[in-house]
């Protein structure tokens, strides 16, 4: 069968992608944002890639084509679709369909962490020796790939977005599925385009909940209340919870950056964890994908010296370059609690080294102002931040920069961001830049600068 998949690019979609070529599927696409590292995987996989939603990467007609939901009435492909009566289908339904519905299903839910947690998860079950299936929203760090097949009879780690499905289905991506086991992360307000409400995203956590069976699992953050609320709508399913304060599974942290920390399960000890990742949130991740693993059967014990073996997603916290003295990472921020529990992680590991921050406010909350209150709090573990202030962007980020009483700067492009981040760099500093996009290539582009500043 010959699919066209409209908006191949996202990480999401590209997985998509992947999983249909295994199958073996003809599988090409098109998209309007194409770069790295999801292009790259595409183009590895020699899946061909159309730039633009013109009608004509669907000529001649694909036997169905698979819509992202980044599509909208007005594009051309998408018009041209409908007036042809091409058949289609949303990207999450096609992968209910075509590959979870006779799999055990264990998805991954929460405003932050879902990429990391997903990762951490599909790796422990490797390592248990399950031969998971995954989708991941990024390529993770033990795995060449973000989305596999895996052996049938094996579990299927999904990461579970409570994003819209298509501009034809509004519904959350992860009503369609079904998992067996669902981990709830976390619950904070998001996605200001498409939800007015933090009760709007807690709704659809509560659709997730409802296809949870009763002889499945339920592994929920014990420390935060959205979720809380969202489990009193009504639940069907065992829960068990995890945190550092309180919860089923729970954590004792031995170093204070989260390098390493000690795990426990109804107050019985069960080992020791020391590994590369960092912050109190990354701490919180590992025991989810820890209690997730054992509800499925595997012996938690075993799984944590795994943890030791783990490298993150490309994009969380990523290291990109360390030269003239300077440690760049780059990040894949979205939210003010993601900024401030990434920085208070450095913090913790650095001490009174000098972060730099290089920011980019990019996903939809960000661009319409919904999280402006909360940015300049969200960085107070930072000592400069560059503030990428497009003109195109709706609302005052002056009073970001001027809330951070001196310690920040506004440019209103990448190059002049680069230039000025590039000013006040200095031997032992860490830099960090954090976006949800490309960034213009901006964290390679400034650690090649730095390389040029050390060989000069």
């Amino acid at each position: 069968m010959k699919l066209h998949i409209l908006g191949i690019c996202g990480t999401f979609m590209g997985g998509v992608a992947a999983l249909a070529r295994e199958l073996g599927h003809q599988v090409e696409g098109s998209d309007a944002n194409v770069y790295p590292p999801m292009s790259t995987q595409l183009e590895a996989l020699g899946i061909a890639l159309h730039t633009g939603y013109d009608a004509a990467a669907l000529t001649p007609a694909p036997d169905v084509v698979v819509v992202g939901n980044a599509m909208r009435r007005g594009y051309e492909a998408v018009e041209y679709m409908l007036d042809e009566r091409l058949r289609y289908i949303s990207g999450p339904q096609w992968l209910g369909e075509q590959v979870l519905a006779c799999r055990e299903v264990m998805a991954v839910a929460g405003t932050h962490g879902k990429t990391t947690t997903s990762s951490l998860l599909a790796h422990l079950m490797q390592a248990a020796g399950t031969e998971p299936g995954f989708l991941i929203g990024g390529v993770p760090g033990n795995f060449e790939t973000s989305a596999r097949l895996g052996k049938a009879e094996a579990p299927f780690v999904i990461e579970a977005d409570e994003y819209d499905t298509a501009f034809f289905d509004k519904r959350s991506k992860f009503v369609h599925y079904r998992p067996h086991i669902a981990i709830l992360n976390n619950l904070e307000f998001d996605h200001a385009d498409i939800f007015p409400d933090v009760a709007a995203i807690q709704r659809q956590f509560h659709h997730l909940v409802r296809t949870v069976p009763g002889n499945g699992r339920l592994i929920v953050n014990a420390e935060d209340e959205h979720l809380a609320q969202v489990l009193a709508m009504g639940c069907w399913t065992p829960v068990e919870t995890f945190g550092i304060e309180r919860g089923d599974w729970r954590a004792r942290l031995i170093e204070v950056d989260g390098s390493a920390f000690e795990v426990s399960r109804q107050g019985q000890v069960l080992g020791q964890v020391r590994w590369s990742q960092l912050g109190r949130h990354n701490v919180m991740n590992a025991l989810a994908a820890i209690a997730a693993a054992a509800a499925h059967g595997v012996d938690p014990v075993s799984l944590l010296p795994a943890l030791a073996r783990f490298r993150n997603a490309r994009r969380r916290m990523e290291p990109v370059g360390d030269a003239a003295g300077v440690q760049v990472y780059d990040d894949f921020a979205h939210h003010p609690t993601a900024i401030a529990t990434t920085l208070a992680g450095l913090r913790a590991k650095v001490g009174n080294a000098r972060i730099l921050v290089a920011l980019e406010p990019r996903s939809n909350s960000m661009r319409q102002g919904a999280h402006a209150a909360a940015l300049a709090p969200s960085l107070a573990d930072a000592d400069v931040v560059v503030f990428l202030k497009r003109a195109e962007l709706p609302w005052n980020a002056q009073a970001v920069v001027d809330a951070l009483d001196g310690r920040a700067q506004a440019a209103p492009d990448v190059d002049a961001l680069l230039n000025a981040l590039a000013a006040q760099t200095r031997a032992g500093d860490h830099v960090v830049f954090m976006s949800n996009g490309g960034f213009e290539n901006a964290p390679r582009r400034f650690a090649e600068r730095m390389a040029a500043r050390q060989t000069g």
